[in-house]
């Protein structure tokens, strides 16, 4: 299991009963949010702190939500990880801009790249606001950015320019994720890392339904296409239940098995503070040099 524990303007204060405690940023920047989370069935330790939550995210029955805040919040704020800055906001879709748990993810990419000893192409797919691009990037590879929605590219962007890396070498891309790899493949282009964040259900820039059961398998064998003859790591996170930890391993062997190097599966998970329980938060899957 990979822990994500570095964190120290973050940190998930309590969890239970299908709901998560969370604080974000810190000092007078700091802002505690309680956010659904369906798998978290076991009861709250500690049901007084959540008297505390500047907002809480509800669900309705129809499966979409809303905000509901104890006093004004910023539209926006920063936190830090490590050398990293990320902007945070309260989202109508529940999500705040960045998944914590990354962290493990985001450390290990910049190790990979730093260790490399020459310059790395990535492919970050399903990108959202850009955490593992900002990583990449930081550690001096050129990244072609991914993602269905302009907003999360701007976020990006707006992420980059808060970490003075708004003149960095990378592409940001507009598009569906399988569409593009296939336009990349015939371009010719080729990269020596890949990452995706495939969502379990989505839709892309033109309305295609991406349903991650039928449609991540060719999207890798797609991606492996555009590897490089010298390709370093190809890793993908996901959540979606059922494709647990020896399904997504032997996704990738099946794909990747031929290539030579590692692969591993490992559940992510975040410490909850005073207790013993870890919030599990997905899977990571990598194959890598």
């Amino acid at each position: 299991m990979l822990i994500s524990k570095n964190w120290k303007e973050y940190e998930v204060l309590d969890a239970g009963d299908g709901a998560k405690l969370e604080r974000w940023g810190y000092g007078a920047t700091s802002f505690i949010l309680s956010r659904p989370d369906p798998q978290l069935i076991w009861p709250k330790k500690y049901p007084q702190l959540w008297t505390r939550a500047d907002g809480v995210y509800t669900r309705n029955e129809t499966g979409s939500g809303k905000w509901k805040f104890s006093k004004d919040l910023p539209t926006r704020w920063h936190i830090n990880y490590r050398d990293l800055k990320f902007w945070v906001s309260p989202t109508d879709f529940k999500h705040t801009g960045i998944f914590p748990e990354q962290a493990v993810n985001w450390d290990w990419i910049r190790h990979q790249i730093g260790s490399a000893g020459r310059k790395i192409n990535m492919l970050n797919l399903f990108a959202y606001t850009g955490g593992a691009t900002i990583a990449a990037l930081s550690a001096g590879a050129s990244v072609c950015h991914v993602d269905a929605s302009a907003g999360m590219i701007d976020w990006t962007k707006e992420n980059a320019k808060l970490n003075g890396l708004e003149h960095a070498s990378v592409r940001y891309i507009f598009d569906d994720a399988i569409k593009f790899v296939e336009k990349e493949k015939r371009r010719g282009v080729k990269y020596d890392a890949v990452i995706m964040d495939p969502p379990s259900y989505g839709r892309g820039t033109r309305g295609q339904v991406w349903k991650i059961e039928k449609m991540l398998w060719p999207l890798i064998e797609s991606c492996k296409e555009v590897l490089s003859s010298e390709p370093i790591f190809f890793l993908i996170s996901t959540y979606t239940t059922g494709l647990g930890i020896t399904v997504m391993k032997n996704i990738l062997e099946s794909s990747l098995g031929s290539l030579n190097g590692d692969i591993t599966s490992d559940e992510i998970a975040i410490p909850i503070r005073d207790s013993d329980f870890l919030l599990p938060a997905g899977i990571t899957t990598r194959w890598y040099k």
